[in-house]
């Protein structure tokens, strides 16, 4: 880890306001390229003039209009249960910012399409928590593989070696995570 932050420099998390949207963001880009995501996100908030959406206004976007920016059924259901969940119970950052990561994970996976990892990322890079380690990214265990050699073939004694690895980075493991994708990208051919 050392010689990846001597690489990589400083990385910073940013807060953001719009919970909801952030989340909706990332159900859209599940499972997607980053620049096919990022053409659909396009899409998505040029249905709203390119403003921010609130809850209620994605809530009331029909799913034929979802589908016609290229999301599937499912994404466009899973949206829309995000909206209404926002709009019915809270989903900002005075309502999650005092929970626990745990809390907020248990809170917002409640809704159908939102999983645990996709809470992570929230938690991560919406909410700015400094101390979240995505143990089921597949990017996070190629990084682990490649840079600390550890052996995939037990799933569960890989994942177990993992969190073992990573208490050591803790109150800072979402730091951990910045550096090890980072590395996992390709530096650009001069």
């Amino acid at each position: 880890m050392t010689r990846l932050i001597a690489e990589h420099g400083a990385l910073h998390l940013k807060r953001r306001t719009n919970i909801c949207l952030y989340l909706c963001s990332s159900i859209m880009s599940q499972q997607l390229s980053i620049k096919v995501a990022a053409v659909i996100n396009q899409r998505f908030l040029a249905l709203y003039k390119s403003k921010e959406p609130t809850p209620l206004e994605i809530q009331d976007t029909p799913l034929t209009t979802l589908r016609e920016i290229g999301l599937s059924n499912a994404k466009c259901n899973y949206i829309h249960n995000v909206a209404k969940f926002a709009a019915e119970y809270g989903m900002d950052n005075e309502k999650l910012s005092p929970m626990s990561d745990e809390e907020v994970i248990e809170y917002l996976t409640e809704i159908k399409g939102v999983g645990r990892w996709t809470v992570e990322m929230l938690l991560m890079f919406a909410l700015g928590r400094e101390d979240v380690f995505a143990v089921d990214d597949l990017g996070i265990q190629n990084a682990m593989i490649r840079f600390y050699k550890l052996d995939n073939s037990d799933k569960k004694k890989f994942k177990e070696a993992m969190i073992k690895k990573a208490k050591k980075w803790s109150p800072y493991r979402t730091y951990a995570c910045m550096h090890l994708w980072k590395a996992l990208v390709p530096p650009p051919k001069v």
